[in-house]
């Protein structure tokens, strides 16, 4: 009896997946989350930055958990517009711990990957939401930005 009864309360504490489309849906969107934060961070670890891969998939996929969750619970639009302020502001927190001000006057590190974790975070806010085309969309361009403009710059600054 006991032992049912706790099995009974476990199941139940499991049960706000309801159906096989629910789960698919939480995975796709976590699974679009992490992957894309995974690509954003595997660019700022290449270039040796201080926050990288996993850095970057995890607030990925937590921004996506935070608008996720929600949306679960049945949160109306206005409501979770404050979850969404919450995480904004949130992760500057992480991003201003990636910037670091040299001992030269004009010498500041880190603000590009301060901007990626910003952007990893809206990234995983699109896909926690639901908005997979936009998020793919948007870390793209993100990588065109920090890849393709850093071989420009770089060739402007040989010449």
């Amino acid at each position: 009896m006991w032992i049912e009864r706790s099995w009974l309360t476990i199941q139940q504490e499991f049960a706000d997946v309801g159906s096989v489309e629910d789960i698919t849906r939480i995975v796709v969107r976590l699974l679009v989350a992490v992957a894309l934060g995974g690509l954003l961070g595997y660019e700022r670890e290449s270039v040796g930055a201080s926050a990288g891969l996993r850095t970057h998939m995890l607030v990925s996929l937590g921004a996506a958990l935070f608008v996720l969750i929600p949306l679960q619970a049945g949160m109306e639009i206005g409501d979770i517009s404050r979850v969404l302020q919450g995480i904004t502001a949130g992760i500057g927190f992480i991003g201003a711990g990636a910037i670091l001000k040299q001992s030269q006057k004009d010498d500041i590190k880190g603000l590009t990957t301060a901007a990626s974790v910003w952007l990893t975070a809206a990234v995983g806010i699109a896909a926690g939401m639901g908005r997979e085309a936009t998020a793919v969309l948007s870390a793209l361009f993100a990588l065109a930005i920090l890849a393709i403009l850093r071989v420009k710059t770089k060739n402007l600054s040989n010449s």
